[in-house]
């Protein structure tokens, strides 16, 4: 797969010379790369170096192993193809010697990169004064350590859900000093990394509309504030808040409220439908990762029987049913069971997320029943019926002669989470989802049932009624389910919730068609996952444990 890019790389079009600050070398060798003095001795050196630090922001499409995405590992869907790249997750056979998604090194060099910027950027280039683009440079100068100091806490943060206990690399480190750093405790970074991001959200711009060329996919207000609602609502969710404070969900809501309150001074992101603008900059999006464009994602995800196409994630029938009914309704698979495969009786999201037999996929339907065209027994065919559609872009041809790929984007996030985020941790403070009023010296106008009723909206979902505690809690974790699958949320959620235990048995259908074409669907297991407590967390590696002897392995491992 081509090299995924930020927006904010493949709009400025800056190859850059610069490598990874290693280590042992901080200040790189001019005979090698470039000198210090050169890499800051003007705007357009400068901002090679801020484009290095934005290279190291990655998408989820094909994150694990290069293949698929993070939710294969989830009991919202199952990898299809050999080898599977996820079953280290689940299959017993994850330690520190044997690990996946470790990216803890990868991590830590954004890390260095972004220290490397903030201890060296300049504040002006004097001799640069009289150039004519020289206002128009230090206006986007003055930015650049704010966006760094974002990009710092970001990948802090990407840290932090993985293996709880972290170090905080707020400075570049001696070779002596950076194998012997102690690690500090989950709300420790948590509350270092929101701070760190509520101070760059007071510098900076709500967009970049009109200056720096327009440039897009950099560093916002937005992106400031969506990444500390986050980080305080996984630092009050049941994993990192076992006493249940309440106090952490109100910081948490607060953090949401403020960043939904900034958004709508602004008037820059909206809650918009989703599915009619996942392949474009649409306005529900804050901030995201586009990849050059490329078929690869296709590829690894049409269908069999399909030109190019390899399976590769297919979504569970977990998931399929998670999505309600066109009235708004829970889906019952027993009482529902003729909507099961009909999506134009059910929530418009599940039509355009997920591919059912019966569906027509480029100009073909469907057919994944038993001996169909898209079935079993073929040779990497769904074991669930489903296939992915969210981010598959149709038009996609991997026919000789009329070869056809389009750049994918991947949202970090997005403003219908930040409302999630609000609705879950205003009602986990209060355990009220009609309350309104003061918290924590915070006044809330909008209920949590409000702001859930507000993503359903975009879609034409009616709302979730008042209900009890239980039933909101479910409808609120199930509408999180169904409007941010396959964005990587699942894996995290059903970890922060701690219900990662309840969720190892994924289902599917076999499919049979009769001689009268008529098809029956029978719901079956497709896996049975391994669970084991310690999985909550990440192993740290051998690796990086033999090299920084201030590393405690995380428990269980």
């Amino acid at each position: 797969m081509k090299k995924i890019l930020s927006i904010c790389s493949v709009i400025c079009i800056l190859l850059t010379t610069l490598a990874a600050v290693s280590c042992s070398d901080l200040d790189l060798n001019e005979s090698t790369y470039s000198s210090k003095e050169l890499q800051f001795s003007d705007f357009a050196h400068v901002k090679q170096v801020m484009t290095n630090v934005y290279g190291y922001l990655g998408s989820g499409f094909m994150a694990i192993g290069g293949k698929t995405m993070l939710d294969c590992a989830s009991d919202d869907a199952v990898y299809a193809s050999y080898p599977d790249p996820v079953r280290v997750f689940h299959d017993g056979s994850w330690t520190p010697m044997n690990t996946i998604d470790d990216v803890w090194g990868r991590l830590y060099a954004a890390i260095r990169a972004a220290n490397y910027f903030l201890e060296n950027c300049p504040e002006d280039f004097p001799d640069c004064r009289y150039n004519d683009d020289y206002s128009r440079n230090m206006a986007q100068l003055v930015n650049y350590p704010w966006e760094a100091k974002a990009l710092r806490a970001y990948f802090h943060a990407e840290l932090l859900k993985r293996y709880g206990n972290i170090v905080i690399a707020d400075r570049t480190y001696s070779p002596d000093e950076v194998n012997n750093l102690p690690q500090s405790s989950f709300d420790e970074a948590a509350n270092w990394i929101a701070s760190e991001l509520a101070e760059a959200a007071k510098h900076l711009p709500d967009n970049y509309s009109g200056d720096y060329f327009a440039e897009i996919g950099r560093v916002t207000r937005g992106f400031a504030l969506a990444a500390r609602a986050r980080v305080l609502l996984y630092a009050a969710s049941p994993l990192n808040n076992p006493s249940s404070d309440a106090k952490k969900w109100a910081r948490a809501a607060a953090a949401a409220k403020e960043m939904i309150d900034a958004n709508t001074k602004a008037n820059t992101y909206a809650l918009q439908n989703f599915t009619k603008g996942m392949h474009t900059e649409s306005r529900t999006v804050i901030f995201s990762v586009r990849e050059n464009a490329s078929n690869a994602f296709e590829g690894a995800n049409f269908p069999i029987g399909y030109e190019g196409g390899n399976s590769g994630m297919c979504p569970s029938l977990n998931l399929v049913e998670a999505f309600d009914m066109q009235d708004g309704s829970v889906f019952d698979p027993v009482a529902n069971a003729d909507a099961l495969l009909d999506p134009s009786r059910r929530d418009p999201r599940l039509a355009a997320y997920v591919l059912s037999n019966g569906d027509t996929f480029k100009d073909e339907v469907l057919e994944t029943f038993n001996g169909g065209r898209n079935g079993q027994p073929l040779a990497n065919a769904t074991p669930t019926s489903f296939y992915l559609k969210k981010f598959v872009i149709e038009k996609t041809s991997f026919t000789t002669g009329s070869i056809r790929t389009y750049a994918h984007i991947y949202p970090l996030y997005r403003l219908s989470e930040v409302y999630l985020n609000y609705a879950e941790a205003l009602f986990e403070a209060t355990g009220n989802s009609e309350f309104s009023g003061s918290l924590e010296g915070v006044t809330y106008s909008m209920s949590a049932r409000e702001a859930l009723n507000k993503v359903r909206a975009a879609y034409g979902m009616p709302e979730v009624p008042s209900s009890s505690a239980a039933n909101f809690r479910t409808r609120l974790r199930n509408e999180r389910r169904v409007e941010l699958c396959f964005e990587g949320h699942r894996f995290w959620d059903i970890r922060r919730w701690k219900i990662a235990s309840e969720c190892t048995k994924i289902y599917g259908l076999s499919i049979t068609r009769d001689a009268d074409e008529v098809c029956h669907a029978q719901k079956v297991v497709v896996a049975e996952r391994e669970w084991n407590d310690k999985m909550y967390r990440y192993p740290i590696s051998d690796v990086e444990l033999h090299k920084n002897t201030g590393l405690t392995q995380n428990e269980g491992w």
